[in-house]
């Protein structure tokens, strides 16, 4: 399933990785470099799979970590309200 941010949730890349703020609340979420690279993957349509290949294949990481962390943002960003 791919990923979509909620109205008023917007992204800037950092060289560290991308910010999410929420316009709404004020609040912001600094994602670190993998945090960014699976976003990225979803924002651009891949699912979650896409996202877990595209860890392994740029950091160094085996499929079953990658597969929790992915499944891992992804809920995160959806219980905090930033994303559908």
């Amino acid at each position: 399933m791919t990923l979509r941010l909620r109205a008023g949730v917007s992204t800037a890349e950092t060289d560290y990785g991308t910010v999410l703020l929420d316009e709404r609340g004020g609040h912001y979420w600094e994602l670190n470099p993998t945090g960014a690279l699976v976003v990225r993957t979803l924002l651009d349509g891949g699912a979650e799979p896409e996202a877990v290949d595209a860890l392994i294949a740029e950091f160094d990481i085996d499929r079953a970590q990658a597969a929790r962390d992915v499944a891992d943002l992804v809920r995160e960003l959806r219980d905090s309200g930033l994303a559908a």
